[in-house]
């Protein structure tokens, strides 16, 4: 009897540790992961490829939120706007954390934080300057600055009172292009949290009520696991390539290597390198706004170049072309956000170096006319022959594999002796001793 009660016990223990076990798994598997991922400078294509792509994948893996670590300057409006109609239609809550220390939310950048359903941001972080300026940095002229900006206005102020966000601050954002810190960004309630590490922000918002288009859930993102989602390779090229400083960078490359190529047939290797960088540049082009002024500009920039190496115009024409193409380059895109426009430095140095590179060009060709001829009789005066016969005063002597005729202008001239040829006077040398050095 005592047996079949010990039995019982072991039995109704085990079953509980069984149960317990299966509580303990259930509730781990109830913990959905979260997703994270980086988006940091221009914001672009590619930028919204990877947030649609990643958005994906969080629905597959049925993740509770998407993190997406933020650091921008801003981007094409574009762009923006598809994200932000992702994140807006999105079944999947989306947190935006502006980090590390030191990154900002700039220009778009503003737009997608203001979208997002929780926004946060890291200390040391700033928010702000949205407002649309013109491709050569100065604010749009006339009715069309208007019409951007009070549509940019209008659209960031929709965002954040859907949000629940401090609307004014936002509208000033794009009007005055106000910035603050993540303290005043606080303060002001333009974003929900401060967090000084993504673990912190998983803490904060744990327990958080999140309101979607088609449901509302509570967060649970305390010791949830974290799966980072990085950009595919395609992705991370494209993003390269929609750099307006790279885009500029490839430009000249091919400007070079195709005049290097022109200059050496069948080098191959210079044609090559410019060949590609002009395809990738043209790739760029095709996804930037391009200005045909700036475009215009660099073209006629070449135009100059090339002709003063042509003919020489004691560095007038270079000149030109490098005024020319510093303000090519200024005004290349047009775009509202200095993020999407060629940067002074870059501007400055690429002409400075092509400059630099065409006035070497000049002075080349320049020395190359001044330069006596090196071929034919005009050739021989100054060189040294030997005298094949005496010269009293004609003989002959032996210079580059051939027999000249020759006569002495002063003192006659034994066989074997080196001589000066002093000038041509029709087929025959005009040659005189050569005067030994001790």
């Amino acid at each position: 009897m005592a047996l079949s009660i010990r039995f019982i016990k072991w039995i109704l223990v085990f079953s509980l540790l069984i149960w317990a076990g299966f509580l303990s798994a259930q509730e781990r598997q109830e913990v959905r992961p979260v997703i994270v991922m980086r988006m940091e400078g221009v914001i672009a294509p590619p930028n919204a490829e990877y947030f649609a792509r990643v958005l994906r994948i969080a629905r597959e893996r049925n993740a509770q939120l998407l993190v997406i670590e933020l650091d921008t300057p801003g981007g094409l409006m574009s762009s923006m706007e598809q994200i932000v109609k992702d994140i807006l239609a999105s079944d999947v809550p989306v947190a935006v954390y502006v980090s590390p220390s030191g990154a900002k939310a700039g220009s778009a950048g503003v737009f997608i934080t203001v979208a997002a359903h929780i926004a946060a941001m890291a200390p040391g972080t700033s928010i702000g300057a949205a407002h649309p300026v013109s491709s050569t940095g100065e604010d749009i002229p006339g009715a069309m600055e208007k019409k951007v900006v009070n549509y940019a206005a209008s659209y960031i102020r929709s965002l954040a009172e859907q949000r629940g966000r401090n609307a004014d601050w936002a509208e000033l954002a794009v009007r005055e292009s106000a910035a603050i810190s993540e303290k005043q960004a606080l303060e002001k309630r333009v974003i929900d949290l401060v967090a000084p590490n993504l673990g912190a922000l998983l803490e904060k918002v744990d327990g958080r009520t999140v309101k979607l288009p088609q449901r509302t859930v509570v967060l649970k993102t305390r010791n949830a696991p974290v799966q980072r989602t990085e950009m595919i390779l395609r992705e991370r090229i494209l993003q390269v390539l929609v750099n307006p400083n790279v885009l500029a960078i490839l430009g000249v490359l091919a400007l070079y290597g195709l005049i290097a190529e022109i200059q050496n047939p069948g080098a191959i290797f210079p044609g090559v390198i410019g060949a590609v960088s002009l395809l990738l540049m043209l790739y760029g082009f095709s996804v930037l706004p391009v200005s045909w002024t700036g475009i215009a500009l660099l073209v006629l920039a070449i135009i100059l170049f090339i002709a003063d190496a042509f003919a020489p115009s004691h560095g007038v024409l270079t000149l030109g072309g490098a005024i020319s193409m510093l303000l090519g380059l200024l005004m290349l895109f047009e775009s509202p956000d200095p993020a999407l426009r060629v940067s002074w430095v870059v501007a400055l140095t690429l002409t400075g170096l092509t400059s630099l590179f065409f006035v070497a060009i000049v002075a080349a060709g320049i020395r190359a006319q001044r330069a006596r001829r090196v071929t034919g009789m005009e050739a021989m005066q100054g060189a040294v022959a030997v005298a094949r016969t005496d010269i009293a005063p004609r003989g002959k002597i032996f210079y580059d594999g051939a027999y000249w005729n020759a006569v002495t202008a002063g003192e006659s001239i034994k066989a074997g002796e080196r001589v000066i040829i002093e000038r041509m006077d029709g087929l025959t040398a005009v040659v005189r001793k050569e005067e030994k050095t001790e």
